[in-house]
Formats: structure tokens, C-alpha cells, sequence
């Protein structure tokens, strides 16, 4: 895989304070990008989360949490593993469910469009904001693209996965600021426990359009901090 080490992308560290996550980068730190959103979650957005808890119970609802969030963490890492030449083709011959997962992405949604790797788990901020965690920074089908990998106990439907299109908005527009670049894309790859591939793509006008939304939480997420 041809790696393209154009950008210099910044170290950092998290932490939890005042009650969510933050990114510490030099003597600034900020709000993570999934704790901006999971704090301006709407009134709606929550009652259906408790709900469904409520149904399923909330022992039961930890553990398909929990078992998910294994998933896919295992997933991204053999991705990632592939992707930096760790791991050949052979190590996805067992029947581990994610190594099939994972298998699923890079076969469907990677090979033969993955051009150039710009960085993978690599920081993405906004001075004065937010800061996030970005799955993969490319040139794919042509262009400067931010691709995440996601698992799902069950395929999504476009209106189920804002959140997703909020945070490559985020992480596009982060990597412009801070780059100087114009990021033509966010793609979300996106495999179920039964193996169904899905992609999801977001461009010109949508793209900018969740940039600005995210801009939104981000203003909400101050003042219910009491941040200036």
C-alpha cells in the first residue's frame, strides 16, 4: 500500500474531565468529537435510547454494548494492521467473526480504490473547538477522502446513522482548517455481524451541510458547558 506522508498530523492524549472526554494537544484541550455529540443528543434521541433499554433490559443492553464495542475494536485493528503491511492475506483464513468483518471492508469497500494513505488513527482538530480520532485519511476513487469502518449488529438505514455523517463532517472540516486541504468526501464502510457490506457516502453540498451542522453542536455543547 503506497503511504504519502504529506500531512504532519499532531500527537496528543485523552482524558475524562468534567464528565467527558477531552483531547489534550500542546496547552489546548478540547472536546472529543463523539462526546460533543453524545452530550447534544436531542430530547427525542434520548427517550428512544432509554427505551430501548427498558425493553431489553439494561443488563442485557451493556452486554450487546460491550460485545459490539470488542467487535469493533478487533475489526479496526486488523484493517489496520492489513493496511500497514502487518498481516497478509492468510491471516484472514480463520472463522473469527471479525477477521471476516474486517475482510468484508477491505475487500469490497478498499481494493482497487485506495490509492494513497495519508494517515490512519491519526488526531483531527479544530483550534478553539473539538478534536477526533480519524479511521483512515486517503486519496481513494480520485480524491482526498476520511474514511471511518464501522460494525452493526444490524444494517442502517441513512436515517439512522446522523451521528456518522456528524463526525466525518467534523473530521473534514477539522483536516481543512488545520491543513489547508479541501476534503472531497466522507465514506463510512460499514459491515454487520452477518456480514453484509454497506457504504455510505457524503460530498459537496451534503458534506459542508454536516460540517455546519456539527459547527451547530458544537455551539450547543459550549453553552450547556458554560464554555466562552
Amino acid at each position: 500500500m503506497k503511504w504519502n506522508n504529506k500531512f504532519n498530523y499532531p500527537k496528543s492524549s485523552r482524558s475524562i474531565e468534567d464528565g467527558y472526554r477531552k483531547y489534550l494537544l500542546g496547552d489546548e484541550k478540547l472536546p472529543s468529537v463523539t462526546s460533543v455529540l453524545s452530550l447534544t443528543k436531542s430530547a427525542e434521541e434520548k427517550a428512544a435510547l432509554a427505551n430501548w433499554k427498558e425493553r431489553v433490559g439494561h443488563a442485557e443492553a451493556n452486554r450487546i454494548k460491550t460485545e459490539a464495542s470488542s467487535r469493533g475494536t478487533s475489526m479496526h485493528s486488523f484493517i489496520e494492521d492489513y493496511l500497514r503491511g502487518r498481516v497478509n492475506e492468510s491471516f484472514f483464513e480463520t472463522n473469527e467473526q471479525y477477521k471476516i468483518m474486517a475482510k468484508e471492508i477491505i475487500d469490497k469497500g478498499l481494493n482497487g480504490r485506495l490509492e494513497e494513505i495519508y494517515g490512519m488513527e491519526e488526531t483531527l482538530y479544530y483550534p478553539e473547538k473539538y478534536a477526533g480520532t480519524a479511521d483512515l485519511l486517503a486519496k481513494m476513487d480520485g480524491m482526498d477522502v476520511c474514511v471511518d469502518f464501522k460494525q452493526s449488529n444490524k444494517p442502517k438505514k441513512t436515517d439512522y446513522i446522523q451521528d456518522f455523517f456528524l463526525q466525518l463532517g467534523a473530521y473534514t472540516l477539522a483536516h481543512d482548517i488545520v491543513h489547508g486541504t479541501k476534503m472531497k468526501a466522507g465514506i463510512i464502510l460499514l459491515c454487520t455481524k452477518d456480514i453484509l457490506f454497506q457504504e455510505f457516502k457524503i460530498e459537496g453540498k451534503e458534506l459542508e451541510m454536516y460540517q455546519n451542522l456539527f459547527l451547530g453542536r458544537v455551539k450547543k455543547f459550549y453553552e450547556m458547558n458554560n464554555i466562552t
